[in-house]
């Protein structure tokens, strides 16, 4: 019966390899988790169980989820810059907000700023003597003796 059982989970082990496996090239080819999930035949609620259960899969497939953005950055700029070459306007000024500080988006901060000064109170004036005395180690008293002395005093 053992030897039975011991077929049983090396096969689950198995085919959950090759599932996580399929999923991840999906990843790759399409950084869109409910798509890629779709394609590769498996449900969120396992995805999150696989990187709940294994680190090593949620390290992977933040890798693949990076590779495939990445790859859909790179089909991205080139189709933009396809439009560009056509003189698509919109596609010129994506482009020019994008790569040049000259047409970058700005942003204009206007105000007035005013300082007013005013002395502490009294009672303003305690509570900072106070902290000072808490936040300051405890000092030894100065040796009589020796001429030296060490610390302040507040």
């Amino acid at each position: 019966m053992a030897n039975h059982n011991e077929k049983w989970t090396k096969a689950i082990r198995e085919r959950t390899a090759k599932n996580k496996s399929a999923l991840l090239e999906q990843l790759k080819k399409m950084p869109i988790l409910q798509i890629a999930f779709e394609r590769a035949g498996h449900s969120r609620s396992t995805y999150y169980n696989w990187r709940d259960e294994d680190k090593e899969f949620a390290r992977a497939a933040d890798e693949a989820i990076a590779e495939g953005e990445a790859l859909i950055t790179d089909m991205s700029e080139s189709q933009l810059i396809s439009l560009v070459r056509e003189k698509h306007f919109p596609a010129i000024n994506l482009w020019l907000r994008a790569h040049h500080p000259k047409y970058k988006e700005k942003v204009e901060i206007t105000g007035h700023l005013v300082h007013e000064q005013r002395e502490f109170t009294e009672e303003e004036n305690e509570l900072h003597k106070e902290a000072l005395r808490l936040a300051m180690p405890k000092q030894e008293p100065p040796h009589a003796n020796d001429g030296t002395t060490t610390g302040t005093t507040i």
